[in-house]
């Protein structure tokens, strides 16, 4: 169990991950749980969902991460968007 307070973890492991440069993502939720670290929200690819877990365990090696991530691919639009 790690003796640093929950809160200031989950804040140590977001400032991580705005600043990696693997990674320079701050729309990903991070919670903390005794020895889990519960990773949501939304990427735009499996590489970068995979960053992600690279950097909490360079962080937090002795944490397990649990990962809520979903993959939403961004791309061109399919067709003419109509504005009325």
């Amino acid at each position: 169990m790690n003796a640093e307070p929950e809160q200031y973890l989950s804040a140590r492991l977001r400032r991580a991950l705005a600043e990696d440069p693997r990674t320079a993502e701050q729309g990903v939720r991070v919670t903390v749980r005794g020895d889990n670290v519960l990773l949501s929200g939304s990427v735009v690819s499996d590489e970068r969902r995979d960053a992600l877990k690279a950097v909490i365990h360079d962080v937090a090696p002795d944490l397990t991460v649990l990962d809520d991530v979903k993959v939403v691919p961004v791309g061109a639009p399919a067709g003419r968007e109509e504005i009325r």
